[in-house]
């Protein structure tokens, strides 16, 4: 064993920070500061700290799991595992057809993967429904920010702008729980003398960094966004110029804010005029400004016209495309970026094409050697296909993803995976989807494979392996390359993740995420290329293009080059209080669990921390329902019942009870949640609904 650190990024959130690993006796691995990676620089939240902790032996699946007669899940080879879903994948399509076959991938996926699965979906299987857990987490910023702009990346800028700007509104972000290496550009930027305006129910930790805290009441964002531009109108704040040399379609969009009056706003959310109008001065009054939002206005069924809002307000006071200035993303999952842009979502192909423009169909099947007629269309987005599963889709393969826990109405979900004919799961743990399964195969982890992934920044990283599996592990890549040759598809899917890279560049060159002047070698050397980078034919070097960390500076990426207010009015959320349910439901994360929990709850040092889901509520609340700190409550909305101890703050709004949702169980807040899904982006309505609270007995351990 060569005692020898490796430099290589952590596997969880979007930041993506550098570390190193350096193998330990026994299979082990030490992770240490990196502090040459300009992102964190040498900084690590508890998570990534611990990350080698799911390496360790008897934490980690190291064998293939098959369904035995009896029920249970019992070891078998790979060649009995594979076989196995191979044979039911083709009985299936015979049957019922190629749509038949679902396929559920993951944005923590790398960009190689993420490829491969959406191409093994549909050459291999032929089918149209694929989809990922990443329509979760950025879907609504992403077609509010293409609608706009005609391009979606998470941040148009990089990080290190953010101290930089004048002001910061933060919309339904807390990345002092979520992503708490990031909270140091918002300190920095307060120390530069710029201002920070946080948008939250909570008063969560980065709340409590900000200049201006705004309250409102959940699923109340898009009135709070209309309201801010009617002031900026009726202040005389709107920069003319800008608007008329820049954008389109500036006045509809005036015309709906307008129709949303201080005081109008301050009855829907909560927030007063006095505070309305100081967020609005404390934005203006800087030559620069940005408005960067996450979960919460995104994970509503307006939350593409939330996003938008937001967006029509940076574009009124001329905040986008121009330096230090803009709207951005904070998006959450580890490749959540690229995961979305590789052809693992039902309406894309790679390079981030439609995949109902033929030219785009052309182009990729021309890389895939296939006939572009013979590409499927459009499929169901990520809960369509799970609600569809046991009656539509008869047969579903997983890869990356625990929809038993992070699914909204997840007692459904979790029912509608029961009643599959055939399930097959590619994990690195157990996870409560695993658990249901037919076949499981155990898979690498990000430090024992190499592989690129794409930052919220849209920068394109290099994850280096520094590990060997344990035996009885196999790559993704392998996974795939191995069920493609036995369904008769023998070429077209390399394991080596290098050589599909390769292909990834060639698929996705001229595209809007185009990569095709990126390589490993390049990725390597410079520690990271922002996208979009064409190749410049031959060029080496200085001659290469220089990637793209600032976009628009000179155009939009629409037709005509300017970015396009969209008209948007504010309406309630699908499912608000009434007598049966007064109660509003928010869900989130907290600081030492990630996601499902799959992995994080596997680390005592994180486990410790946060050892299982609560309720916090506020005193009044509490008081009414004659809880006390610890008591059990259980939450009820017309999905489910979830149980959990309450925890009392201050820190909430009176009508609001929030729940992080990274437990299964009877702690499980996604029984609650309400899949009504957005218009445009699919997106459910994690971040809101209705719910009643009652006494409950003692919690289950």
């Amino acid at each position: 064993m060569q005692n020898t650190a490796t430099p290589t990024h952590c596997p969880y959130c979007a930041l993506q920070c550098g570390m190193n690993l350096t193998p330990t006796a026994g299979g082990g691995a030490e992770v240490t500061e990196r502090a040459d990676f300009p992102v964190n620089r040498g900084a690590l939240c508890g998570k990534g700290r611990t990350a080698a902790a799911v390496l360790a032996p008897g934490v980690r699946l190291t064998s293939p799991l098959v369904r035995s007669g009896a029920g249970e899940l019992v070891p078998a080879s790979w060649d009995e595992a594979l076989d196995r879903i191979a044979g039911n994948l083709a009985r299936t399509r015979e049957e019922y057809g190629a749509d038949a076959l679902g396929v559920f991938g993951g944005g923590g996926l790398t960009n190689e993967k993420a490829y491969a699965l959406g191409k093994f979906a549909r050459v291999v299987l032929g089918t149209s429904q694929i989809d990922y857990n990443g329509r979760f987490c950025m879907s609504s910023a992403a077609a509010a920010g293409t609608k706009a702009f005609g391009l979606d990346r998470g941040l148009p800028f990089p990080l290190e702008d953010i101290p930089r700007t004048g002001c910061v509104i933060l919309v339904g972000s807390n990345p002092a729980e979520t992503m708490p290496p990031a909270l140091r550009y918002f300190h920095e930027l307060r120390e530069n003398g710029g201002t920070l305006i946080v948008v939250d129910p909570r008063r969560t930790r980065t709340a409590e960094q900000a200049d201006l805290h705004l309250a409102p009441r959940p699923g109340t964002d898009l009135a709070l966004a209309l309201g801010m531009l009617h002031l900026v109108v009726a202040e005389g704040r709107v920069d003319g110029a800008y608007v008329e040399e820049r954008t389109s379609g500036w006045e509809e969009a005036r015309a709906a804010a307008m129709a949303h009056w201080p005081e109008y706003v301050e009855r829907i959310t909560g927030v007063s005029v006095p505070e309305l109008r100081e967020a609005v001065r404390l934005f203006c009054a800087p030559r620069a400004a940005m408005v960067l939002t996450a979960r919460g206005p995104e994970q509503q069924a307006k939350g593409t016209d939330t996003v938008g809002a937001w967006i029509n307000l940076c574009l009124a006071t001329g905040r986008a495309g121009r330096p230090l200035s803009g709207y951005g993303c904070l998006t959450g999952q580890g490749n959540g970026q690229g995961g979305r842009e590789h052809g693992q979502k039902a309406d894309q192909l790679p390079g981030y094409r439609k995949l109902t423009d033929p030219a785009a169909r052309r182009h990729v099947a021309g890389v895939w050697g296939v006939d572009p007629d013979a590409l499927p269309g459009p499929g169901r987005s990520a809960y369509e296909l799970l609600d569809a599963l046991g009656t539509e889709i008869r047969s579903l393969l997983v890869m990356g993803s625990n929809p038993v826990v992070s699914a909204p109405r997840a007692a459904h979900v979790e029912g509608r995976l029961r009643s599959l004919g055939f399930l097959a799961v590619c994990d690195v743990v157990l996870s409560e989807t695993a658990a249901l399964a037919d076949v499981v195969l155990p898979v690498t982890q990000w430090a024992e494979e190499t592989g690129t992934t794409t930052s919220l920044e849209g920068r394109v990283l290099l994850r280096r392996r520094a590990l060997t599996p344990p035996d009885g592990v196999r790559g993704d890549l392998e996974v795939l390359r191995d069920l493609a040759g036995r369904l008769g598809v023998d070429r077209g899917f390399p394991a080596d993740p290098e050589e599909v890279f390769e292909e990834l560049r060639r698929a996705s060159a001229g595209g809007p995420a185009d990569y095709s002047g990126i390589s490993y070698r390049r990725l390597a050397r410079e520690g990271g290329v922002f996208w979009p980078c064409p190749a410049r034919d031959g060029a080496l070097g200085a001659d290469a293009h220089p990637g793209t960390p600032r976009l628009f500076l000179d155009r939009f990426a629409t037709d005509d080059g300017r970015a396009r207010f969209v008209p948007v009015t504010h309406r309630p959320s699908a499912e608000e209080p009434d007598d049966e349910y007064p109660v509003l439901l928010t869900t989130g994360r907290v600081v030492a669990q990630y996601q499902s929990g799959a992995q994080t709850r596997r680390v005592a040092e994180l486990n410790a921390a946060a050892p299982g889901p609560f309720v916090e509520l506020h005193p009044r609340l509490a008081a009414r329902l004659g809880a006390a700190e610890g008591d059990p409550l259980a939450v009820v909305s017309r999905r489910g019942r979830a149980v959990a101890p309450a925890r009392i703050t201050t820190a909430i709004r009176p009508d609001t009870v929030f729940m992080p949702f990274h437990w299964p169980g009877e702690g499980r807040a996604n029984t609650l949640t309400n899949p009504a899904l957005d218009p445009t982006s699919r997106m459910p309505e994690f971040k809101v609904c209705a719910v009643r609270l009652e006494a409950a007995g003692p919690v289950e351990p």
